[in-house]
């Protein structure tokens, strides 16, 4: 590999394991934060309120992508991955020094909200950015695994915050943790901020968007997305159930379903959640690569097949009351969520011309993940509090599962498109004309 692409690759992929490592911190820290930001409910309630908080990022998320997908698609992607590391590092850092309830009074959760809603907006422009950066870089044959490898260090975050939080509670042990060293996470945000920072501040935007932007047809490309744009919008409404509800209930919910349902101490919840969420981030990259070998929509249909039938008994083996059943579960979870991703990633991103790409990619990846991501842990958890059973969030990814399934052998294969056209010129051309 040639040392340009490894700079792009590097810059890319690290850059990416900065900024989802703080939005992962917040998701491993929801029972604490639901203890000291909401302490005058229930515990179910306390757990449902952070789990909306957890939600209301998500919404923002299209704000963001929006925002930064327009000024990506005009004035470059470096400049919107450069501007989203700081703000989502900021954000991050200023959760780690807020007082609590009992400190600050009904403040303290209105602020835990705010900076919430600005980590929404920074992950809502960093996602488009770096992932039509990435792909316009690639070389024509290897899309997908170059997609593959940087969201592989999206997930890989996650992982690491998991094993981070082991390793301090296990230093000093669990109740200290709770009583303020859970701050410290949060903290490193900043400093992981000032890394991916340096890193992306070096980088030159692709030749393919230099090229596209001197001879783009439209000026403005939120007009673009929205003339020419908007099946392949649906086209991405159809790819992103199975990802977005199967990656958010196992990155942001699953730790919190160990503790509290299948009763596992948090240390060992914790180990179990990263071993899947490695394994998920391993079968991103393989998924990516393999689907540059027999096509995205191969690939799609067989991972939504996976998650449809494994779901349940995944689950069921999570609660199992076993460390080695709840172990095998997680990992079967995280396996199947990742042979669908890799090629989803990809797919999602090859739809757009690379005059609009980000910003369509924006504008319809992120109110995707906002319906379907944002609110899936809420779903889960209320899911089992009204039906009685903790097996029935295995019954609401099996249903997703299956409809997904049926909804990708409606979307056109991107494998080997021209990024400059991608699809829609032939979408355009088999448009019934008046």
């Amino acid at each position: 590999m040639k040392r340009q692409s490894l700079r792009v690759l590097g810059a890319a992929s690290i850059g990416n394991f900065g900024e989802l490592y703080d939005f992962a911190i917040f998701g491993f820290s929801v029972p604490i934060l639901a203890r000291y930001f909401f302490p005058g409910t229930d515990r179910t309630a306390a757990l449902l309120s952070t789990f909306a908080v957890y939600a209301v990022a998500f919404f923002a998320r299209p704000i963001g992508g929006i925002l930064f997908g327009y000024v990506a698609d005009r004035l470059g992607r470096v400049k919107v991955l450069t501007f989203t590391v700081w703000l989502m590092a900021g954000s991050t850092m200023m959760i780690g020094l807020l007082p609590t309830y009992q400190s600050l009074g009904l403040a303290a959760p209105v602020l835990l909200v705010v900076f919430r809603i600005v980590q929404g907006l920074a992950i809502g422009g960093e996602t488009s950015a770096s992932n039509s950066y990435v792909i316009e870089s690639a070389p024509d044959d290897r899309r997908g695994a170059w997609i593959g490898l940087t969201t592989l260090f999206s997930f890989m975050p996650n992982a690491f915050v998991a094993v981070l939080l082991f390793a301090l509670q296990s230093a000093i042990g669990e109740a200290a943790y709770s009583d303020g060293i859970w701050r410290i996470p949060f903290l490193l945000g900043g400093l992981v901020g000032v890394v991916g920072f340096w890193l992306r501040s070096s980088l030159d935007d692709p030749e393919e968007f230099k090229q596209a932007s001197q001879k783009a047809r439209f000026d403005n490309p939120l007009v673009a997305a929205t003339r020419s744009g908007l099946k392949c919008m649906l086209h991405v409404v159809l790819v992103m159930p199975v990802l977005a509800v199967g990656a958010y209930v196992l990155l942001g919910f699953m730790y919190t379903f160990l503790v509290r349902e299948a009763h596992l101490r948090p240390t060992v919840a914790l180990l179990c959640n990263a071993a899947a969420i490695m394994a998920s981030a391993i079968c991103l990259y393989l998924s990516g690569r393999w689907s540059d070998r027999v096509g995205r929509k191969t690939v799609l249909t067989i991972g939504a097949a996976c998650v449809a039938i494994t779901a349940y008994p995944a689950v069921l083996l999570s609660t199992s009351g076993s460390t080695l059943g709840t172990l095998i579960g997680q990992i079967v979870l995280g396996i199947t969520v990742g042979i669908y991703g890799g090629a989803a990633f990809t797919t999602m991103t090859e739809l757009f011309p690379t005059s609009f790409r980000t910003t369509g990619h924006a504008i319809s990846y992120q109110l995707s993940v906002a319906v379907f991501g944002g609110t899936a842990p809420f779903i889960a958890a209320w899911l089992i509090s009204v039906s009685g059973y903790s097996t029935a969030v295995g019954v609401y990814l099996a249903i997703i599962g299956t409809a997904g399934l049926i909804a990708v052998q409606f979307i056109p294969e991107t494998r080997g498109v021209s990024l400059r056209t991608s699809v829609t010129a032939s979408l355009v051309a088999s448009s019934p004309r008046a």
